[in-house]
């Protein structure tokens, strides 16, 4: 998504809250999208993708977008349930017309609600005008949040018409033989008022926009200004954490350390969960490293369309978040886990970064286009991120080789592993992912995985991937592309020519899956440990930095605490179990937000104080059960 690319209320990719304040890191859930309401919204992110992907323009239309409830597309839904003819838009699409595409989706959803408004005035039952006005009401929402941010006014009066069309239609009688002329006139009123305002913006002649949807003119709203909304993901869009969570490993928590102790790795925890540190559309949408790297793992459920080609995969140097950082190529990586991140250098795919710093910099800046952190920021972050360890597995040494709790299948794997091959320029498996140095060489090579971008180009060079816990990060390869570990085995022995049989094959595979193993890769929640409480500690402590920034008056970094933290706590007040206790961690939140404005007020005492406040309070909550 581009940066401030949201010119209109036409261009309605824009999130349905438009926040007013610092954005949490914890996403909320999209209600369900009707399908040719998806598709719309769909169409419109795609089409202000450069270079834009036409292939999935067509899907949005054709087929359900992922994760729909719905089991049939835009098409055939439209086929089925209207009488809107879509010809213009698939012309417009065939002829790659960007412009034309967009004047034709905006027109169809209008025509839409048009046509389920006629069904309800038209309807004898009251249950079958209720669903008509509900699927009407369901279409605008794909209007909604534009015309929010650029008619206020106008959204009000929509708003309050909806609301009048539903209590119409809400109870038995109102329509048909029972109706009552108030009520007709009730109804038909707030039904002109949507179909004024649908006739005077979206379904006008000469609609259509006369330049590209990333930097639209003249809006048929308001066609005085423009108007930046909120970004927002598109339907079919999941970036919540995986099921089940993954372990964190942390090195220092192995030693006995807590981390409240430790103020430089707190505040980098802190970092890596907070939104604060990227810029639009990361920041907005609450997407931060723990997003794709649950608990310094790989989120495989993460999936955004246009920039995403299978889950757990993205494309960071696309023009979805950066605009100047996009390579205009689309190569959505697979999301690599940094569990042992201090063993796994140098970092990128393609190993192009020797430093953790650099790498660290370049993410935030570039790829997430954030402005320049600061040194302590940088530093924080890498302290942090250097913390990351491998999952334990009693079934390896520390040496990297297996036990004898490792299977026997395994064990002739182990064999095959450090066989030399000549397909293999006489070196063996061992030779790149060496097992006494966890399973890692620290250089890049290409193994025919990256197909050429030219005759003789040089870039098929990738980072050497350790084998530890891998049995938990399918799939594989820089592209996700091998579902499974014996489908790298299949790819190595065909593509390398090893000569493997079957069974040599299935205990290499076995050996993998052994290395790739640990003892306990999941959080294991229950009703003493619950998600609230992991996530109430974690933020807890990320606030127990204040007792090193206050002292300091180091304003600008307490305040990116505050902002981040307390919209988080409120944000998993949510999830609470215990319903009678969450205004207690709500009021918590707001207590952290005092020490926030104090501290813009530059009154430090009452900073201190609510900070004060704020311990005492979550040690009382602490001692609750959630």
């Amino acid at each position: 998504m581009i940066r401030n690319f949201v010119r209109v209320v036409l261009a309605t990719f824009a999130t349905v809250l438009i926040f007013t304040g610092p954005v949490a890191a914890t996403p909320a859930k999209e209600a369900p999208w009707l399908p040719e309401a998806a598709a719309y919204r769909l169409t419109l992110f795609l089409g202000n993708l450069e270079p834009l992907p036409w292939n999935e323009v067509e899907t949005a239309w054709t087929e359900p977008y992922s994760g729909s409830e719905f089991s049939s597309g835009a098409l055939d839904w439209l086929d089925h349930e209207s009488d809107v003819e879509p010809d213009a838009l698939l012309n417009a699409i065939m002829r790659k017309d960007r412009q034309e595409v967009f004047a034709e989706t905006t027109r169809l959803i209008a025509l839409r609600i048009e046509e389920e408004l006629d069904r309800a005035l038209a309807a004898e039952e009251p249950a079958a005008a209720q669903q008509a006005v509900r699927t009407a009401r369901e279409l605008y929402r794909s209007f909604e949040d534009g015309v929010a941010a650029a008619d206020p006014e106008a959204a009000r009066r929509l708003g309050l018409a909806w609301l009048e069309l539903n209590s119409s239609t809400g109870s038995a009688g109102v329509l048909g033989a029972g109706a009552t002329s108030a009520d007709r006139d009730t109804m038909v009123a707030a039904r002109s008022v949507i179909s004024t305002y649908l006739a005077g913006n979206y379904l006008i002649d000469d609609f259509a926009p006369r330049r590209t949807l990333s930097a639209l003119p003249e809006t048929a709203v308001l066609r005085s200004r423009t108007v930046e909304v909120p970004p927002s993901l598109p339907p079919g869009s999941d970036i919540f954490d995986q099921d089940p969570l993954p372990l964190l490993v942390l090195n220092f928590e192995e030693q006995g350390i807590e981390e409240t102790e430790l103020p430089l790795v707190a505040y980098g925890d802190m970092l890596f969960d907070s939104a604060q540190i990227f810029g639009s559309p990361a920041q907005n949408l609450g997407i931060a490293c723990s997003t794709c790297h649950n608990r310094s793992d790989v989120n495989q459920r993460l999936f955004i369309p246009g920039a995403s080609h299978q889950p757990g995969a993205i494309d960071v140097d696309g023009a979805f978040f950066n605009p100047i950082f996009n390579d205009r190529r689309d190569d959505p990586l697979d999301i690599p886990s940094l569990r042992g991140l201090r063993f796994t250098g140098p970092y990128g795919r393609d190993g192009r970064f020797a430093s953790l710093r650099d790498f660290t910099r370049n993410v935030i800046v570039n790829e997430f286009g954030g402005t320049e952190p600061t040194p302590f920021m940088l530093d924080a972050l890498v302290a942090y991120m250097l913390e990351f360890d491998f999952l334990p597995n009693s079934m390896l040494t520390t040496n990297g080789r297996l036990t004898n709790a490792g299977p026997v299948a395994a064990q002739r794997g182990e064999a095959i592993f450090n066989r030399p091959f000549a397909g293999l320029d006489d070196r063996s498996c061992a030779s790149c992912h060496v097992p006494g140095a966890n399973f890692l060489d620290r250089q890049a090579h290409d193994i025919g995985s990256v197909a050429p971008a030219y005759e003789g180009a040089r870039t098929g060079a990738m980072d050497t991937p350790t084998l530890l816990g891998t049995a938990y990060t399918a799939p594989y390869f820089h592209d996700g592309s091998l579902p499974t570990l014996a489908a790298v085995v299949d790819w190595f022995d065909e593509t390398k020519s090893l000569g493997l049989s079957e069974a040599e094959r299935a205990d290499l595979t076995a050996y993998l899956e052994t290395v790739g193993a640990a003892d306990e890769p999941y959080e294991a929640f229950d009703t003493e440990n619950t998600a609230f409480r992991l996530a109430f500690s974690e933020l807890t402590t990320f606030a127990s930095t204040l007792d090193t920034l206050l002292p300091r008056r180091d304003a600008e970094h307490i305040l990116l605490l505050t902002d981040t933290v307390a919209a988080d706590l409120s944000a998993d007040a949510s999830t609470m179990s215990n319903l009678t206790a969450r205004p207690d961690v709500y009021a918590l939140a707001e207590r952290l937000a005092e020490v926030g404005a104090a501290v813009r007020d530059e009154d430090w005492a009452a900073a201190e104080a609510s900070w004060t406040a704020f311990k005492s309070e979550a040690d009382a909550i602490e001692e609750r059960a959630f």
